[in-house]
């Protein structure tokens, strides 16, 4: 019997019309271009603008887009699973909301929070239930507003982060192409380097966490940079092994896009030629759950059918892991 593999049939992407550039931040915070790029690589990023919009519109474009280019009926999505540390609210969810939004009326959902690593271990969840034989179309999205949550007097911070969408639509495959192996982890004690301190049940909004701006991300660079280089680095090169794979035989690596800094590391411990590594980060930003599939959906026109393809993040948690899969279609 043929194992099922889960495979991308399609990826699309949305980002609000509204550019944040460097220039704009200088007038903002204590930063200058020339220190934004040259510790982040990063020159814009967009911004979600508007009454009411949240998350959810995000998502819902980055769907529409996808399912007109796929030729998919909404009706025929059997599940819709959003990766977000953003959500509308907290409840209801947000990936129902997207269903609503898009006509996805047979479909049930669930929002799934793992950080910037949230996509990654959306995707892993996705495909076993399309390697099961119990669903046949399943939406892993990766949409966050990040600015929700920036302190825009924080230049840490603020000079760093984006807001944006993107889905990939999971169909079953029975000629080997799909999501081959992951490597997911997780260790607890990295949250106290990358959080937001107030806002959940241990420490409810108040007006003495609003008023000590604990409601904004709070990140220690130091240590999470270490953390991330090691951790994604050690997981590729763990996945890699496992499969009998070698660099040459990886024809691209698409990393979480947190910092430039830590993608280069990661490259240069692994000798992935940059070349061969997916970049994105100067035009968008770290756009958290947000950043691999835009990747995916920016460089679609590079892949081809067949092609190996090494997903790798680093989030806060801390969560981290990386993905291989053989792409399924032709751009």
């Amino acid at each position: 019997m043929t194992k099922i593999k889960a495979c991308i049939a399609g990826v699309h992407g949305f980002v609000p019309d509204y550019v944040l550039t460097n220039a704009e931040l200088e007038s903002m915070v204590d930063t200058n271009d020339e220190w934004i790029q040259s510790r982040t690589g990063i020159k814009q990023r967009h911004i979600l603008k508007g009454e009411d919009k949240g998350t959810s519109h995000m998502a819902i474009k980055a769907v529409e887009g996808l399912l007109q280019k796929t030729n998919t009926d909404p009706a025929e999505i059997d599940l819709t699973i959003c990766a977000t540390v953003t959500p509308d609210s907290l409840f209801p969810d947000t990936a129902n909301t997207i269903n609503a939004g898009v006509g996805a009326v047979n479909a049930w959902g669930f929002d799934l929070n793992a950080a910037c690593s949230g996509f990654l271990f959306g995707l892993t969840t996705g495909a076993k239930f399309v390697e099961t034989g119990t669903h046949k179309k399943v939406l892993v999205i990766g949409a966050d507003t990040m600015s929700s949550i920036v302190n825009y007097q924080d230049r840490s911070t603020c000079v760093i982060f984006g807001d944006g969408a993107a889905a990939v639509l999971l169909e079953p495959n029975e000629d080997g192409f799909g999501v081959q192996d992951e490597i997911l982890k997780g260790d607890g004690e990295g949250r106290q380097y990358l959080h937001m301190k107030a806002g959940g049940s241990r420490r409810p909004a108040s007006a003495e966490t609003v008023a000590n701006g604990e409601h904004f991300v709070y990140q220690d660079g130091r240590p999470v940079f270490k953390a991330a280089v090691k951790g994604m680095s050690n997981t590729v090169t763990e996945v890699m092994q496992r499969n009998q794979l070698t660099v040459d035989d990886i024809d691209w690596l698409v990393p979480h896009q947190a910092n430039l800094r830590i993608i280069t590391s990661v490259a240069n411990a692994l000798s992935f030629p940059m070349e061969k590594v997916i970049v994105n980060i100067q035009n968008y930003g770290n756009t958290t759950g947000a950043t691999i599939p835009l990747c995916l959906w920016d460089a679609q026109q590079k892949f081809r059918k067949g092609d190996k393809i090494l997903l790798t993040a680093f989030g806060g948690g801390f969560t981290w892991g990386a993905s291989y899969l053989t792409w399924g279609y032709d751009s």
